[in-house]
């Protein structure tokens, strides 16, 4: 009775018209899925029956089942088209769906009282068990819409007690006999049936507002992403213009330009410089990050020739390695090592890779640079003899402001940006970025695009613009 109280509370939720446009394409959604495996146990049950029935009345009536299940079939590819929008449709639809349940349920309620007058006396198990069937199928997948699922049942419980009364009436047996055993059973099972129904309209309702509060959660974290998103670049906006005119006035006064610097105050200055240089290469990365998660960064893809890649963005970090004293090698493609793909972002790659693995490597070691053609891809590889990352640490590695060695006597600062904006990168072009790295011995990162050939004077590859954009 518990169920019964909350199902009647919660019934009215029906006929208001909040989430009855939800609940109508459920239905019918999940009613076009399953007419097969609907049809496929009446099929059976016909088939069955058939074997010790007249096989003409049993064929008969599972022929005008068919018929009033295919008008849900069709229902469903005319209910395509709408979009939840329009009410006037919508209450169409719901008639139709009302007028195909009397129509099945009927004809489902026929199928079987025609093989329940068939049978002999002595109880109508058959029947009785493909009836139940039906009404167990009907609380589990009709759950969206109570009023559909009510007027089924009712036509299906007509059935029940007409089969159940049979011998009843038939018999005028006595209230000991078991004919009213089995007729009370009946009744037993039509409670079950209600039950069992409720419950499973409860928990479809309970799922409808599981999605609501999915929904409005997602609403109010996109919003919360969006106000982040605005934040950070309206801050890094406003600490890009000072910070550019301290970092610069700092090396000016470094670099002795506007006078000798005094042998106390360098490297108090150079400190300051390093860490302003520091900084602005943060609020880049943040600018960088915020343009690509929103979409706003253009690429502009074209044939790179990998080999002038890799010479670029060493040429570009030389002098870094020359300061650490580390030696910068590179090893070309000697074939056509070419593939689509904007340049510029690229060089802001290669340089991440270099930076990277020129920090983390020892004074005196070889950071090694090398482009391989595999046939269909094209791998450039940046080789480290540094310190190594240890097992389990990619989502770190490629993650947002996070390092491998988080703590705070590191000895490599960043700004945990630079692989994740690669990932991001790499990612727009269609490509891989993966490693390979061992303790004490170094690392490898690798990433591989599609490569670019030339085949009867047509180019063959696959332009990654049309995705990226």
């Amino acid at each position: 009775m518990k169920h019964l109280k909350s199902f009647w509370l919660t019934r009215g939720d029906w006929f208001s018209s909040d989430g009855r446009e939800q609940r109508i394409k459920d239905y019918i959604l999940l009613a076009n899925q399953l007419v097969w495996k609907r049809q496929a146990s009446f099929l059976a049950a016909a088939v069955l029956t058939a074997c010790y029935f007249d096989p003409i009345s049993i064929f008969a009536f599972y022929g005008v089942v068919v018929i009033t299940e295919m008008l849900d079939v069709l229902l469903g590819r005319q209910s395509r088209a709408w979009g939840g929008q329009d009410p006037v449709m919508g209450r169409r639809i719901l008639k139709r769906i009302a007028r195909n349940t009397v129509l099945s349920a009927t004809a489902i309620s026929f199928f079987v009282i025609n093989i329940a007058v068939q049978q002999t006396p002595g109880g109508h198990f058959t029947p009785l068990f493909f009836l139940f069937s039906a009404s167990i199928f009907a609380a589990m997948y009709n759950s969206q819409m109570i009023g559909i699922l009510l007027l089924r049942l009712c036509i299906y419980a007509f059935a029940f007690l007409y089969i159940a009364l049979l011998d009843v009436l038939h018999f005028v047996p006595p209230l000991s006999s078991v004919i009213w055993l089995e007729f009370f059973t009946t009744i037993f099972v039509l409670y079950f049936i209600a039950d069992i129904s409720v419950k499973f309209y409860l928990s479809y309702q309970y799922r409808l507002e599981q999605m609501k509060l999915i929904k409005a959660e997602h609403e109010a974290t996109k919003a919360a992403l969006e106000v982040k998103t605005q934040f950070l670049s309206t801050v890094s906006h406003e600490l890009r213009t000072p910070l550019t005119s301290i970092t610069g006035s700092l090396d000016l006064v470094n670099n002795g330009i506007l006078g000798e610097v005094p042998d106390k105050l360098k490297p108090v200055i150079g400190m300051a410089a390093k860490n302003g240089h520091r900084l602005a290469n943060l609020i880049d990365d943040l600018l960088d990050l915020q343009k690509i998660e929103a979409g706003e960064i253009a690429f502009h893809f074209k044939p790179v020739e990998a080999n002038d890649l890799v010479d670029e963005a060493v040429e570009a970090t030389a002098g870094y390695a020359t300061k650490l004293g580390i030696h910068v090698t590179t090893i070309p493609c000697e074939d056509d090592c070419r593939f689509m793909g904007d340049r510029s972002r690229l060089i802001q790659v290669m340089n991440n890779l270099l930076s990277n693995a020129l920090k983390f490597s020892e004074e005196g070691s070889t950071v090694k640079v090398w482009v391989e053609n595999l046939g269909s891809r094209i791998r450039i590889s940046v080789q480290d003899e540094g310190v190594g990352i240890p097992e389990g640490a990619k989502d770190r590695v490629f993650g947002k402001f996070s390092q491998v060695d988080s703590s705070d006597v590191r000895k490599v600062g960043g700004t945990g940006l630079g692989l994740n904006i690669t990932k991001q990168i790499i990612e727009r072009h269609n490509a891989t970025i993966d490693y390979a790295s061992e303790l004490g011995v170094g690392s490898t990162f690798r990433i591989e695009f599609d490569r670019l050939t030339e085949r009867g004077g047509a180019r063959i590859g696959q332009d990654p613009g049309a995705q990226a954009a």
